[in-house]
């Protein structure tokens, strides 16, 4: 592939660092709120953006996260606003992905939803509840129209699978670094580094780490190890917590930056 995604991927390994991605919910705080955000994002030192469908019955959504897409479901955000908010992150000059679960792609058509990721300037499309030996169909779809397929790995993850996972990605690997469900942590676990080195062992697809990161230390650190950090419940807080949007988008660029020098400063 040669997304949009995987350029920002080699440069920041061009340049000896990790890529820096930030997760925003569309229609979060608003329709036109999250495009405020991720203006702000993108002027912040921000490399690429994770933009996740709100769905009503998440498996692997922390309760942050959960709040965000409850706030953004209630503003009538479905798929359009989701295309909407992809095309106005491209235009924004961030490589662009989406998390889903797949029910919403089943519903919008499978081959149409890949379509319209790549129409709108998507560069793939995380499926945390797509098993490989389910994804034929869809795999079929994004080859077609040249977007990133991106599973997710867990420490529990057997050997044996793993390899197998890895094999079925593009874009990069989606390493969930604890078990459980997302959110922001006041450390990082050991686990994280060791899950990345038995991914390095099956596959030379960039591997980002998810679930956890949110302060500048812990972009360090799990940058030293991986070729992008996933930073998402942390900035979500700051705005749910702001008393006012222009305070909440403030915090989010304090953030952000902060961000962008620790993926710099890990290795």
């Amino acid at each position: 592939m040669n997304t949009p995604l995987d350029r920002v991927l080699v440069k920041a390994k061009s340049e000896n660092r990790a890529a820096l991605i930030a997760y925003i919910p569309a229609g979060f705080p608003s329709i036109e709120g999250c495009k405020r955000v991720i203006k702000v994002l993108a002027d912040s030192g921000v490399d690429a953006l994770e933009i996740g469908f709100p769905y009503s019955d998440p498996v692997m959504d922390g309760p942050t996260i959960q709040e965000a897409a409850d706030i953004s479901l209630r503003a009538g955000t479905g798929a359009a606003e989701v295309f909407e908010t992809v095309k106005f992150a491209h235009e924004a000059g961030l490589p662009t992905v989406v998390m889903t679960y797949w029910n919403p792609i089943e519903k919008f058509g499978v081959e149409a939803f890949a379509k319209e990721m790549a129409r709108n300037g998507g560069s793939g499309v995380i499926t945390p509840d797509l098993t490989i030996e389910e994804s034929r169909e869809w795999k079929s779809a994004t080859t077609s129209a040249g977007i990133n397929t991106i599973f997710v790995v867990a420490p529990s993850t057997a050997e044996k699978r793993l390899g197998d996972v890895t094999a079925q990605c593009s874009g990069f690997v989606y390493a969930a670094s604890l078990m459980g469900v997302t959110g922001a942590r006041t450390t990082i676990s050991s686990g994280a580094k060791d899950l990345v080195a038995r991914i390095r062992t099956t596959t030379q697809t960039p591997v980002a780490v998810g679930l956890g990161v949110s302060t500048r230390e812990q972009a360090k650190d799990v940058a030293g190890f991986a070729d992008g950090v996933i930073v998402g419940s942390a900035f979500i807080k700051i705005l749910l917590n702001a008393g006012d949007e222009e305070t909440g988008l403030k915090e989010v660029s304090e953030l952000a930056r902060e961000l962008a020098l620790g993926v710099r400063e890990g290795r």
